[in-house]
């Protein structure tokens, strides 16, 4: 019978070898990083809650209204027609993430990732007031099935979730919206109380089902490790120069004389770690950078009377030996590239006029041949006020041929502040104008204020007819 030299294959901390469900039960190690993570995560929490409501001039501090394509960040309202903005903005946005990771390695994940601050700092202690902080505990209430405490602590998840829900929408609708549905029957508004039933069964599928397995599966960010980390990043590591070789204390007493290392392989890493692996076989994707191992092994070092930062935040090259070094490629690399996104913003910024105004063709066909003869184009002049204040626009004919017409109901249009206001208006055209050359007219759009826009328009109209 021959035997494989083959290596045990690896699976996921949270899959059994036949595929079924590990479920994870971290033993929570309370010490100085966790108390600083909680204190941090409380604090996201709050700003997460209160944000909504905290109103600038106005206008909301943060709200994505998707439906009217406005989207406002820092009390400043974007438009549809601020791409180049919202392009600049989302480059700072992730090279600011990039040189985050590529100095502080996975620290998002570990103390501001949504998953993870309400993972461990909200749903995972209520689970533990009901149903115990031992794993064994927990285990075994969970394993009765409905059992009353479970019960109790999957109705107070789906309060969490309903309340979370609410919130999350409030970032698209804004609290006036949301305060006057939640006074208001659900049939009168009922695509809004879906989407926040979905959402709500989204958290709490999320929160009592999923778990850490959004972070192992579903996320990305872990798979661009080996591209946003190089190996002075800062990463939650175990020294194997200090803990190697690794001996439970019983074997320590058999085998004298064996050198051992620090590490007495009680295993209190692995039992701590929300996402179950062993932070002694090295850099893993699976590695959110939790410290909850850094808290488990020094409380187990300072009882052996032995020096802490067995498991420390460090660096690859550090725990070979090498020199830590700062300043690197793509620490400098990055700052500049942000710093130059950032003068792209503000240069275009300062460009940005008081109103966009954009000519649209309209209609079903191009154009028109009226009972006279005439061409007519149909043309909506959408005006996007960018200010803070209503204003009315007038609309003109600047520039025109001779015979060229502008006729519409009305030739001014209010727009609020940071709204978008559309007037359509009919250019007619004398036929015989289209025979040598395409007519272009030039409208004129003022407000009173110091707008004066000329932006010019290409009618279209029958082509000439070779031979004629």
């Amino acid at each position: 019978m021959t035997q494989s030299n083959e290596a045990p294959e690896k699976v996921l901390a949270t899959l059994n070898k036949d595929g079924s469900r590990n479920w994870l039960r971290p033993r929570l190690s309370v010490g100085f990083f966790h108390t600083w993570r909680r204190r941090f995560a409380w604090f996201l929490i709050f700003i997460f809650l209160l944000l909504p409501h905290i109103r600038i001039g106005g206008e909301a501090l943060f709200l994505f209204d998707i439906p009217n394509r406005r989207f406002t960040l820092f009390g400043i309202t974007f438009l549809p027609t601020d791409t180049l903005l919202l392009l600049f903005a989302a480059l700072a946005f992730f090279l600011s993430v990039f040189l985050i990771t590529a100095m502080l390695g996975r620290a998002w994940c570990g103390w501001a990732c949504p998953q993870t601050v309400y993972m461990e700092f909200l749903f995972r202690p209520i689970e533990r007031m009901f149903e115990g902080s031992s794993p064994s505990q927990q285990k075994r209430i969970q394993s009765q099935g409905l059992h009353w405490r479970s019960l109790a602590k999957y109705f107070t998840y789906i309060i969490l979730a309903m309340v979370l829900a609410h919130t999350f929408l409030a970032y698209f609708v804004g609290t006036d919206a949301l305060r006057q549905w939640m006074t208001q029957s659900p049939f009168k508004h009922p695509q809004p109380f879906f989407i926040m039933l979905l959402v709500t069964g989204a958290v709490f599928f999320d929160f009592a089902y999923f778990r850490e397995q959004t972070c192992l599966v579903v996320c990305p960010y872990g798979r661009f490790q080996s591209v946003l980390l190089d190996r002075q990043s800062m990463i939650v590591g175990y020294d194997p120069n200090r803990g190697e070789t690794r001996g439970k204390v019983s074997k320590r007493k058999k085998e004298k004389d064996v050198e051992f290392g620090d590490c007495i392989d009680c295993g209190a890493c692995v039992t701590t770690c929300p996402t179950g692996i062993d932070i002694r076989d090295g850099l893993q994707m699976e590695c959110i950078n939790c410290t909850q191992c850094i808290d488990a092994c020094d409380k187990i070092m300072t009882k052996l009377d032995k020096p802490t930062g067995l498991i420390r935040y460090t660096s690859q090259d550090e725990l070979e030996g090498k020199k830590q070094k700062f300043l690197r490629p793509r620490v400098v690399l990055y700052p500049l590239l942000i710093l130059l996104v950032i003068t792209g913003f503000i240069i275009t910024w300062n460009y940005r006029s008081g109103a966009k105004i954009q000519l649209v063709r309209q209609g079903k066909s191009p154009y028109r041949i009226l009972a006279g003869g005439e061409v007519s184009n149909q043309v909506a002049v959408a005006i996007s006020n960018l200010t803070k204040k209503s204003h009315k626009y007038k609309i003109e004919l600047y520039k025109k041929d001779k015979g060229i017409k502008m006729i519409a109901p009305v030739k001014s249009i209010t727009v609020g502040p940071s709204k978008i206001g559309t007037l359509t208006v009919f250019i007619t055209t004398p036929a015989k104008l289209f025979e040598k050359k395409t007519p272009v007219v030039q409208f004129r759009v003022t407000d009173g204020a110091g707008l004066d826009a000329r932006p010019e328009y290409k009618l279209i109209g029958p082509l000439p007819i070779a031979g004629n």
